[in-house]
């Protein structure tokens, strides 16, 4: 908030920045939730935490893109098009458009009448967009956030998002025992459709 870069910029502009870095902020915790790594939190507590905490990131990408435009609306259309000089643009662009879909998958999903294992590989290939784009965008900035604590903030952002991958590919090891590749939490957060087993009536 005390950043030199501010001092000339305008309320709405300001706004725009901060919902960014909120926005960054927010996509740290979403694979933290998948995890089960907030203490705290059951399965299922963190199952709809994660699908609140993509509210607030959808918003705030909402406020971040549409205070740039008010601000400067030529510039938003070139970086829309593909067209803009700065190289952090299409980063920002395409991670938005990634956010965008996986939230219109979540909310469409019974309706598309997606299967769950369709539905968890389209979340997570968007989800590595959306944490690649977020990432290269933000370091690709020099904005009000100072650096290090950028660089730090991107770098758990990653890491956080790596350690969801490693677990879904020991999930998948072949002839892995299941009491080793089940995570802590029973369903990781992707959805409540888990198979239930089977009970036989003696």
């Amino acid at each position: 908030m005390a950043s030199p870069l501010l001092t000339w910029r305008g309320p709405v502009y300001i706004l725009a920045g901060f919902a960014g870095i909120v926005a960054l902020g927010a996509l740290l915790f979403q694979p933290l939730l998948i995890r089960g790594d907030l203490p705290g939190l059951s399965a299922h507590t963190g199952r709809r935490t994660h699908r609140w905490v993509g509210g607030i990131l959808v918003v705030a990408v909402m406020i971040h893109v549409a205070g740039l435009w008010i601000t400067s609306p030529p510039d938003m259309i070139d970086a829309l098009l593909f067209s803009s000089p700065t190289p952090f643009s299409p980063w920002g662009v395409v991670a938005m458009w990634a956010i965008f879909a996986v939230a219109l998958l979540a909310a469409l999903r019974r309706r598309l009448g997606l299967r769950l294992r369709t539905w968890r590989i389209a979340h997570l290939l968007l989800a590595i967009v959306i944490v690649v784009g977020s990432v290269a965008h933000a370091m690709l900035i020099e904005g009000s956030m100072e650096t290090i604590s950028k660089a730090a903030l991107c770098a758990l952002v990653l890491a956080a998002a790596i350690a969801v991958i490693a677990d879904l590919r020991r999930w998948r090891r072949p002839g892995t025992p299941p009491r080793e590749s089940m995570p802590r939490n029973v369903d990781r957060g992707f959805g409540k459709d888990h198979a239930q087993p089977e009970t036989r009536v003696k």
